[in-house]
């Protein structure tokens, strides 16, 4: 499979046999419905990465105790979704058959949707986490029904859609919005609220495998001007990196972090440094042992 060799995000001297978390760059850059850029993602995300400390004072814990391996980026077919997603889904499960944790740097939120179809094939009874402004719970968007507006429809195709773990959701079409209650788990979109109940959630889903997905538009763009998609009202960068460092002790098997738009973040990238820090504070909370 081709891949991009990237400058490697923050200490990822580890090679690929001795590692257990890898990064996969995915540039996936095709259905974004308002301000493209999530291709420039995954190599501003490493670029940043270099002026941040491994060790992590909140979590107690440092990347220079954690061999993990960056692969770089997949090399995808610009404008071919249905093939840039099998490409995913391949890169993924190969991963996964190698014995690693997977996670990938996006991109669009679509490429999400080839990386649970991979983990639900090794892992049935699979749920997703999602952090997000939108609920990408649409059945079709501008007749389309691969987007990343409907990943999560699709992804609740695969898995059961009561099995799609939503948080932070503040925007969505009214049919959607009825659909994602009624089908699906909406959790709080306040962060004071979201916190006690992804607690909950984490004593509710046991050992039960998890795949998480950050979609950075869960932050107001107030924090963090880079999106392809801002919705105010959101959290705060503090209050997303508690979000996920709440998340140690579930059976996490994959994560990503997506939506990223460089093209699009100030002078002073306020979006990429903390689209690299929610990184280093993940691999270090979230993969198992």
């Amino acid at each position: 499979m081709e891949r991009v060799p990237d400058s490697p995000f923050l200490r990822a001297r580890a090679s690929y046999d001795e590692a257990g978390p890898v990064l996969l760059g995915v540039p996936m850059d095709v259905t974004i419905s308002f301000r493209p850029g999530a291709r420039f993602g995954p190599a501003r995300i490493r670029a940043v990465s270099e002026g941040l400390e491994t060790y992590s004072p909140s979590l107690e814990r440092d990347l220079e105790d954690l061999a993990f391996h960056d692969a770089g980026s997949l090399l995808l077919p610009f404008g071919r979704v249905e093939e840039a997603l099998a490409l995913i889904e391949d890169a993924v499960g190969a991963l996964l058959d190698d014995g690693h944790w997977p996670f990938l740097l996006g991109g669009e939120h679509l490429l999400t949707l080839g990386a649970v179809q991979a983990a639900a094939q090794r892992y049935p009874e699979m749920a997703v986490l999602q952090f997000d402004a939108h609920a990408d719970q649409r059945d079709t968007y501008l007749g389309q029904k691969l987007s990343h507006a409907t990943v999560m429809r699709r992804a609740g195709e695969v898995l059961g859609p009561e099995r799609i773990h939503q948080v932070g959701i503040r925007s969505g079409e009214r049919e959607e919005m009825a659909w994602a209650r009624s089908r699906s788990r909406l959790l709080p979109s306040d962060p004071a609220a979201a916190l006690p109940a992804l607690r909950a959630l984490k004593a509710e889903l046991g050992t039960r495998p998890v795949y998480v997905t950050v979609d950075l538009d869960v932050v107001d763009p107030g924090f963090a001007p880079g999106l392809g998609t801002p919705e105010p009202g959101g959290w705060s960068g503090a209050d997303l990196l508690a979000a996920v460092r709440s998340l140690a002790g579930l059976n996490v098997v994959g994560c990503d972090l997506v939506e990223l738009s460089p093209p699009y973040d100030g002078p002073g990238e306020a979006s990429a440094f903390l689209a690299a820090k929610v990184v280093r504070e993940a691999l270090l909370a979230l993969p198992p042992g």
